[in-house]
């Protein structure tokens, strides 16, 4: 394609390494926006006199290009690297291309662009074959503490830090605060409530300052032609870490993303793929980039997730034996710890209700969310109800319906979910929840850690069978 003065361009301006951060600037047309990541006791510089400034210009370079990935909501044609091009091989480029195509098909259905396919790079090399090893990984020298456990603060990562603990897997816990959250140091108690309730052995802590997704831009620029922004979250988590894991030894970077992140929320029929806003918690995602950092960062650093083998039906069996723990936790994306108005409050709190005491649900939540009217909408697509289910990190319908009969078995809800009920139709509990109580055996975790969580994962299974009439 040629490249005329119409053509936007999004442009890696700047990737500054301080001693505790890393900033990054880019620019689309005649905007800048910034990002810095800050890391609690911890010296890039020193890192550095290690390893080399090659090997963290490299990784700073990741982390700067999966972080702004999110700006590439503004559709961009190109991608321009600049002095950084170097760092972007083939490999690179197709890594960061197949998580734009697959995250961002979700903002690509909202906006009706099937045939846009994200921004090309226009200074990478391009003369290696994609398949060759471009810079060779370097080994990390294993800490006393080898796994670090990515603590978002729900119940999935609550299950996730309790799991390690009982397979008696000695972990560190990494929260990380976000701008787009609101204040640093409210996000930081919340996630110190959770992971503060199990064994870790040390507790990581990052700050991210985004300008970008905080931004009114796409109001106050309407010929950019986007109504909403995306973030490749997972993904830009996964590279944020890799310093950490660089300076401390640690060689595994867990996280709790369930079975469910698999499922798509609608089949897009213009392009024929399935739109799933959870794509970058999922299987696939999950081995690509695990793969990627072992082969061209980190070669002895493995990516994944414990709970990838089951469903939510399994995850709520464990945490009903931390009941008493489960209001420590938080999942709302828009006011934490809980809104109480947003796809992800409704569905957490249908999962409560199906499957905790009554006591726990109220204090987490107060009154049934199934009553609200503000909530029609949340649990009209939840249950399948409407025309997709929600883009949000949530179970599937089928999952949402088997909660819903469960809650209102035990005489939870309203007369409003009893009407979401009459509107589904009957539901088959033991036949519905046979799809759920199983254990895939597909799952990214090194021999050592699966020979301790899986028997777990299993004996959960079994039990949530026999409640469930399985």
């Amino acid at each position: 394609m040629g490249y005329g003065p119409r053509v936007r361009i999004l442009r890696l301006v700047e990737v500054h390494r301080a001693r505790e951060n890393l900033s990054i600037t880019c620019a689309v047309d005649d905007l800048r926006f910034h990002v810095t990541i800050w890391y609690e006791d911890l010296d890039l510089h020193e890192l550095a006199r290690q390893h080399g400034d090659e090997l963290l210009e490299r990784i700073a370079v990741h982390v700067a290009l999966f972080q702004i990935n999110s700006v590439a909501s503004l559709r961009p044609d190109a991608i321009a690297l600049g002095r950084y091009a170097r760092h972007a091989t083939p490999q690179l480029v197709a890594l960061w291309s197949a998580v734009f195509r697959n995250v961002w098909a979700q903002w690509r259905w909202e906006h009706g662009l099937p045939d846009y396919h994200g921004p090309v790079f226009i200074d990478a090399p391009g003369d290696a074959p994609a398949d060759a090893p471009a810079v060779a990984a370097v080994p990390v020298t294993p800490g006393a503490t080898e796994l670090l456990a990515f603590c978002g603060g729900g119940k999935d990562s609550l299950v996730t830090l309790r799991l390690l603990e009982h397979a008696r897997l000695p972990f560190a816990t990494l929260g990380y605060a976000h701008s787009i959250y609101g204040p640093a140091e409210p996000q930081h108690a919340l996630l110190d409530r959770v992971a503060g309730a199990t064994a870790r052995v040390r507790a990581e802590r990052q700050w991210i300052y985004d300008d970008f997704l905080d931004s009114p831009v796409a109001r106050l620029r309407p010929s950019l032609g986007v109504s909403s922004l995306l973030a490749a979250e997972t993904p830009a988590s996964v590279f944020a870490a890799l310093p950490l894991a660089l300076a401390r030894g640690y060689t595994g970077l867990v996280v709790g993303h369930e079975h469910s992140a698999n499922t798509g929320n609608l089949h897009w029929a213009a392009t024929g793929e399935e739109v799933n806003h959870q794509w970058g918690k999922g299987w696939a995602a999950e081995q690509l980039l695990d793969r990627y950092v072992r082969a061209h960062l980190l070669a002895n650093v493995r990516y994944f997730s414990l709970l990838q083998p089951i469903h939510d039906e399994v995850i709520f069996e464990l945490l009903t034996r931390d009941a008493a723990l489960a209001p420590l936790t938080h999942s709302c994306n828009l006011k934490k710890p809980w809104c109480g108005a947003c796809a992800k409050c409704a569905y957490v709190w249908l999962q409560f209700a199906a499957h905790l005491p009554a006591d726990i649900v109220q204090a987490t939540f107060g009154a049934p969310l199934s009553e609200n009217p503000a909530n029609e909408r949340w649990f009209r697509e939840l249950l399948g109800l409407a025309e997709h289910s929600p883009f949000e990190c949530v179970g599937s319908p089928t999952e949402a319906r088997l909660a819903m009969t469960l809650t209102l078995a035990a005489g939870g809800g309203g007369p409003r979910l009893a009407a979401y009920a009459r509107a589904v139709g009957p539901v088959d509990v033991p036949a519905t929840a046979r799809a759920y109580v199983g254990i895939d055996e597909a799952h990214g975790m090194p021999p050592r850690v699966a020979d301790a969580v899986m028997p777990l994962l299993r004996a959960a299974a079994a039990t949530a069978a026999t409640r469930l009439g399985v």
